[in-house]
């Protein structure tokens, strides 16, 4: 500021991070004060082998939420549901989900399945745990303004057991999918078949690999439309773009250890003997701890000075998994609403307007909201207003806007 000395800069960079970081987790409606330490898991995501019998999508558990959670003019309620794993075996995906008290005409209330951003890949980094969830879903007061129904998953091995599949299209997809059925299993909630996919980050990716299976995997479903704010498409350049950033390394952790159990690989062949531990602690760390992820003094030895012996992106098996999980452009049916910020260094606006041209060339109807200065953690917030009146006009059966005339 005008007439301050110049040794104060210091303290005004520190307070400035502070801020930053204390705003970020308010955004995120954690408790400040709880915040820097992973909540626990609560014993009642846990399911017997008995409890996994039934259809994909039916309710294994519903109870009420912790005291903070509560939505005005809505019901809340944490549910566990039935989904399959990637071989097509039962497991158990916890979530929750809010909808209007009263009751619904015809029964037939839309619903939109919110998809999350990056958590973390351990069981304890399930939003589900953190104190106030409703404060992380986007548009929800505007979506509660509207009377609808919304659900909003952990992913497998988030909060159930197992371990989470990050970025694996089928998964994710599979999870969202089933807990739009989950939402119509509930008791009260009055909803019906329409439904429309909402995500931000890694829940762009899974709103776009559900919207790839949604005909064949629940075809008793009808989608009205999906919406992405700054989505992760083309896991190979968005990892690449990040190799050498901190924000990369601490994805590309999350991913390799994820990855190398799912897939069982070694990890001796991709991690640094040396940096082993400091790897193992970023990769099980929850992004609820903002502070000591921004400030690097957690695991500075993994995110200063890298922890891979090779390039995940030019190596196998972790290249081709990439390309697998990498969603496509989807049926040219469904409408399309993306949203990307100009400054976001994170999902490179580039590898964004990649994906809306192959969606173009496709033939879909793509909106397309470019956002001035934004940056990849307010991607979602700054975009959830237009989002949601785009979800609620698919839900009226209105005509899908198209900017594929304007994007060459």
């Amino acid at each position: 500021m005008k007439g301050r000395p110049m040794c104060v800069a210091p303290t005004r960079i520190l307070h400035a991070l502070l801020v930053l970081i204390a705003g970020i987790i308010i955004q995120s409606g954690l408790d400040p004060a709880r915040a820097f330490n992973a909540p626990p898991v609560d014993t009642r995501y846990n399911v017997s082998k008995e409890e996994l019998n039934g259809p994909p999508g039916t309710v294994i558990r519903i109870w009420a939420p912790p005291v903070g959670w509560d939505v005005p003019h809505m019901r809340t309620f944490r549910i566990l549901y039935r989904s399959r794993g990637l071989n097509g075996e039962p497991i158990a995906v916890s979530g929750a989900i809010f909808f209007p008290p009263e009751p619904a005409p015809g029964g037939d209330r839309p619903i939109v399945a919110w998809a999350h951003p990056t958590t973390g890949v351990a069981t304890r980094c399930a939003p589900t745990l953190v104190q106030n969830l409703r404060l992380t879903v986007e548009g929800m007061a505007e979506m509660v303004r509207a009377g609808y129904v919304v659900v909003a998953t952990d992913y497998p091995g988030l909060g159930a057991p197992g371990t989470h599949p990050y970025l694996i299209s089928e998964s994710e997809g599979r999870a969202l999918l089933d807990s739009v059925r989950a939402a119509r299993n509930v008791p009260n909630s009055g909803a019906g078949k329409k439904y429309a996919l909402w995500g931000h980050s890694q829940g762009g990716h899974a709103v776009l690999a559900a919207g790839h299976i949604a005909a064949s995997y629940a075809p008793e479903l009808e989608l009205a439309g999906i919406a992405a704010a700054a989505p992760a498409t083309d896991l190979i350049a968005l990892f690449d773009a990040n190799r050498n950033t901190s924000t990369g390394a601490y994805l590309s952790s999350l991913a390799i250890w994820s990855w190398s159990r799912i897939f069982n690989q070694p990890l001796s062949k991709t991690v640094e003997a040396s940096k082993m531990r400091a790897f193992e602690e970023t990769a099980t760390d929850c992004l609820q701890d903002l502070s000591e992820f921004l400030m690097e003094r957690r695991a500075n030895r993994v995110l200063r000075d890298g922890f891979m012996k090779i390039n995940p992106t030019k190596t196998e098996p972790w290249r081709s998994i990439m390309a697998r999980n990498s969603p496509g452009p989807t049926p040219p049916r469904i409408p399309m609403f993306i949203a990307q910020g100009t400054t976001d260094t994170t999902v490179s606006p580039k590898i964004t307007d990649a994906y809306v041209r192959k969606l173009c060339q496709g033939g879909s109807s793509v909106l397309f909201k470019e956002m001035e200065g934004v940056e990849h953690i307010y991607a979602a917030r700054r975009s959830s207003r237009e989002a949601v009146a785009w979800m609620g006009a698919r839900f009226r059966g209105e005509r899908a806007p198209n900017d594929c005339g304007r994007i060459k």
